[in-house]
């Protein structure tokens, strides 16, 4: 307690460190202000909570996860960042895929300036489309909100848009400010900040749950918060797993000083993909629910399905799409050729591997069996919330146990120590683990999207 007490102070002391930490928690309460702020021309209390509750399940359940419980309360917040996610994933895979756009991107800060001007624009497009279905969700009668709806239908489609829009910007813009002026990573922080701040609610509403007279009483309670922390410490393992491959530098003498000759290690993460299979795949997945998108509950045969995260029909495809776009996405950002021609000419060679394309197809063999084992433990955890609905978890809560949600918040929550650890041993203060450990950070949501 002592030494927690003690780094709390290092942190504190660090005027730099904690200015961004001040500026980046400002940010986020602004943020979280915004979250309960209802659309104009909504009665807040004319809300049918009922049918809202019932609402929240499955697809629109996670598009409020994702918007820390904006979309349900018709915030004007309520698309939160995902426009701005959906457009960066967009760029990213043209900048794969275009020439010009590459060549643009290599030219340093200039290129990367124009592709994000480039993003934002798209932005607003996106967000236009997405504004204009959730003004349909929000008018169809069968909901709860249309009795709410003050305005008639024609203003309150304009206005509802232009707000929706001008909302999801100003969220990207709290982003940039937490990225440039706090502790960075400002659109994954405000992606966690949401997603946690479902948390105490969804485990009232599962402490509820379990405390009635057929729930399980206390003692499943815990059971279930055992297994939640065992599968967050096995997620961290997933996220910080590396495989080191051994490189060796030729000796160079230059003048009267040596270089090179020292042994290092070529680090291949078991997850190099990160979120962004899941991502991709519930993409993909919520394709169908498109066509009942304003009336869900109707919805049947497969568009029922895939709208229930705990139909076995369901966890199959999504297992299988996680894992396929999990070697998709890791061949499209990690290119073993390119890695073997810089290692051929830094004078860089790997034991009992010949240069050229034997290192190349040594690197491509270790890439796959590093990625087989991830991406099937990737597709486990996406499919977690499933099998814990179907165990008698809460909807709410479930989601706590894997997908995006989770693996969101572990990564960003390592990231963000990384940062804070690195302030601390530039000052010579002690890191946050005892023993010589270093927290091993992975790329934020943004820098794995852009």
């Amino acid at each position: 307690m002592k030494k927690f007490i003690k780094t709390i102070q290092n942190i504190w002391s660090i005027e730099e460190l904690r200015n961004k930490i001040v500026i980046t928690l400002a940010l986020i309460l602004v943020y979280r202000f915004g979250t309960h702020v209802v659309l104009p021309g909504i009665d807040p209390n004319l809300l049918d909570q009922s049918k809202l509750n019932a609402a929240n399940k499955g697809l629109l359940g996670l598009f409020d996860t994702f918007a820390g419980g904006a979309f349900t309360q018709a915030s004007i917040f309520a698309l939160g960042i995902m426009p701005y996610i959906s457009a960066s994933i967009f760029m990213q895979l043209m900048t794969i895929l275009v020439p010009q756009l590459q060549k643009i991107q290599k030219e340093g800060t200039s290129g990367q300036n124009k592709i994000n001007q480039w993003t934002r624009y798209l932005t607003v497009i996106v967000t236009a489309f997405q504004a204009g279905a959730y003004v349909a969700y929000l008018t169809n009668p069968q909901g709860g909100y249309a009795q709410a709806i003050l305005l008639d239908r024609t203003v309150f489609t304009f206005t509802t848009i232009i707000t929706l829009s001008a909302g999801t910007l100003f969220v990207m813009w709290l982003g940039e400010k937490i990225q440039d002026k706090g502790l960075g990573n400002g659109t994954s922080i405000i992606i966690m900040v949401g997603i946690l701040a479902r948390f105490p609610q969804a485990t009232i509403q599962e402490f509820s749950a379990k405390s009635e007279k057929a729930g399980g009483g206390l003692l499943i309670f815990l059971i279930e918060i055992a297994i939640l922390v065992a599968v967050i410490m096995s997620l961290i393992i997933l996220v910080q797993g590396v495989r080191k491959i051994p490189v060796n530098y030729a000796k160079q003498i230059i003048g009267n000083r040596q270089f090179g000759g020292a042994r290092q290690f070529l680090p291949v993460k078991v997850n190099s993909a990160g979120v962004m299979p899941i991502i991709f795949a519930q993409a993909i997945m919520f394709l169908p629910t498109l066509v009942s998108f304003t009336n869900i509950e109707s919805a049947k045969g497969i568009i029922k399905i895939f709208n229930d995260h705990s139909n076995p029909w369901y966890m199959l495809i999504y297992g299988i799409m996680v894992i396929g776009f999990t070697f998709l996405y890791t061949a499209l950002i990690f290119n073993p050729k390119q890695i073997s021609e810089d290692l051929k000419r830094n004078n860089g060679f790997i034991p009992g591997v010949k240069p050229g394309q034997p290192t190349t197809d040594y690197i491509g063999a270790i890439m796959d069996k590093v990625t087989l084992p991830g991406a099937i433990f990737l597709a486990i955890v996406g499919i977690m919330p499933g099998f814990a609905q179907k165990l008698g978890v809460t909807s709410a809560f479930s989601t706590f146990y894997g997908g995006t949600s989770l693996l969101i918040m572990v990564a960003v929550i390592l990231d963000t120590l990384q940062q804070i650890e690195t302030y601390l041993l530039m000052r010579q203060y002690d890191g946050l683990m005892s023993g010589g450990g270093r927290i091993q950070g992975r790329q934020s949501i943004t820098s794995s999207v852009m």
